[in-house]
């Protein structure tokens, strides 16, 4: 009963989020994601010693949605752990009122609950619900400020996201139109995962062809994959600090998730050429648009949205390979990358709230004016270009073997020299955050740091990253049986 559990924390948490605001209803939502990462840890070994969980047909876990309910809760945790500070901070600058705290707080239940539905459930309809549901939430949340920039940003995003998930709805349509013609008239049609993938050899291959084509598309706007991904870099800069750090962390990863279940029945119904042509295509063209992005951009968060578009990019590349060594390592990918992502989104944060700007050129000097701040941002960086020992190293490495295995050599080249375009990108504009002379930054009131318990808690979270990347063994049948989910 661990799935039904972890929707009921969540559920009972937006419910206590709904009260009048007071700062401990926004802790609430801390207990609740650490008890969704608990349980989430729970249901992952479960699943790796039987092949699924079901409830009453509906809700499903197998060890893929298991490991994902486990990255929702890590990045969720962070998150929310930072919502009474940034609430605080708002309300104390007049930016925020106590009605619009309680809207950011239970938005915020809302979020997560849907992420987890998506994840958890064993309808691929249900799927495509709950993550048009998460537009919903996160417009509202990208425009929390209410500042002229804030509502473009949350205009652009939903109706960019909106278009994208229309043409997924129009795939998945697809997708039972073509699973009704190959059960027949006497054998009704269900959008049930194991009944799809059970006559997925059967399936019309034109119909399937196109119907994966709009699924990309469609999941891929909300990936952030090119040419639907305009709306990311808008929307992380206006957003706060928390959403941004499940936006990137994690919303992304979702609707990826969305794509390796659909991905598993066209390759089932059409061989693996057609959906890995498509999915090297977006993912390269992704890569080189981050890193031309990359190279002048001027501000913080813009330059991790950008980011996010490249990782994403390296996720649609390995899932292309399509073997159960590319699925782990993105799979592994897609951990380190939501923690990171949450650190540094976070972490920025608070450098906004102490410089009053993300301009890489009106910040300088953090390391020496801000030890463990300006520390935090340094490391979080380099875990984000994938220096060792962090984990995103190991995932990219596996991810290039697994490639060049494949056959697909030529793209591990090209991957490698945007890579190290990036990672040349991303040392300029660290150095110019991070280094130079106290008396370089211009005089600013000096606000308060964060707490030792918050500060420790993105430590640890890199530290994570750090001790996933020098040995990954706590996580390597879960792995592996997650990547044998999605390989037909």
């Amino acid at each position: 009963m661990a799935v039904l559990a972890i929707l009921c924390v969540s559920v009972a948490s937006t419910l206590v989020a709904a009260s009048p605001w007071r700062p401990w209803t926004a802790r609430v939502g801390v207990v609740a994601s650490a008890l969704i990462l608990g349980l989430g840890v729970q249901l992952s070994v479960a699943t790796t010693s039987a092949p699924q969980w079901a409830l009453h047909h509906s809700l499903r876990a197998d060890p893929l949605s298991s490991f994902m309910v486990v990255v929702i809760g890590a990045v969720s945790l962070l998150a929310t752990a930072f919502t009474s500070r940034t609430m605080a901070q708002e309300m104390a600058t007049g930016v925020t009122t106590a009605r619009y705290a309680r809207h950011y707080v239970v938005l915020m239940q809302v979020f997560i609950t849907c992420m987890l539905v998506a994840v958890l459930t064993a309808n691929l309809g249900v799927l495509w619900v709950s993550i048009e549901a998460t537009t919903i939430a996160t417009t509202f949340l990208v425009s929390h400020r209410r500042t002229d920039g804030a509502f473009e940003a949350s205009w652009k995003y939903v109706i960019l996201c909106s278009v994208g998930i229309a043409l997924a709805f129009l795939g998945t349509v697809l997708v039972y139109y073509a699973q009704l013609h190959a059960r027949g008239p006497s054998h009704p049609a269900s959008l049930d995962w194991t009944a799809v993938m059970s006559v997925a050899h059967h399936l019309d291959p034109n119909v399937t062809r196109v119907a994966f084509a709009l699924l990309v598309v469609g999941y891929g706007t909300k990936v952030g994959l090119v040419p639907m991904h305009s709306w990311l870099p808008d929307a992380h800069s206006q957003a706060p600090a928390p959403v941004s750090a499940l936006m990137s962390g994690v919303l992304l990863s979702v609707a990826f998730y969305g794509l390796l279940r659909f991905r598993a029945v066209a390759v089932a119904a059409l061989g693996p050429g057609f959906p890995r042509a498509l999915l090297i295509v977006v993912g390269i063209v992704s890569i080189l648009l981050a890193t031309v992005m990359l190279i002048g951009q001027r501000d913080l968060k813009r330059m991790l949205a950008y980011s996010s578009i490249e990782h994403m990019g390296l996720l649609a590349i390995g899932a292309a390979v399509g073997s159960p060594l590319a699925i782990a390592a993105v799979l592994l990918h897609v951990l380190g990358h939501g923690i990171t992502k949450a650190v540094l989104f976070l972490a920025v944060g608070e450098v906004s709230h102490v410089e009053g700007t993300t301009e890489i050129s009106r910040i300088t000097a953090l390391l020496s004016r801000q030890p463990a701040l300006g520390g935090i941002v340094g490391f979080g960086l380099l875990s984000l270009v994938a220096l060792p020992p962090f984990s995103l190293f190991a995932s990219e490495l596996a991810m290039a073997r697994a490639e060049v295995d494949a056959g697909l050599w030529w793209a591990v080249a090209i991957t490698l020299g945007c890579l190290g375009i990036i990672f040349a990108a991303l040392v300029r504009h660290a150095r110019q955050t991070l280094m130079g002379a106290r008396g370089d930054a211009p005089a600013r009131a000096l606000a308060p740091a964060p707490s030792p318990a918050l500060t420790a808690l993105l430590v640890g979270a890199l530290g994570v990253c750090v001790a996933l990347g020098l040995s990954s063994w706590p996580l390597q049948s879960l792995l592996l049986h997650a990547a044998h989910a999605v390989v037909p």
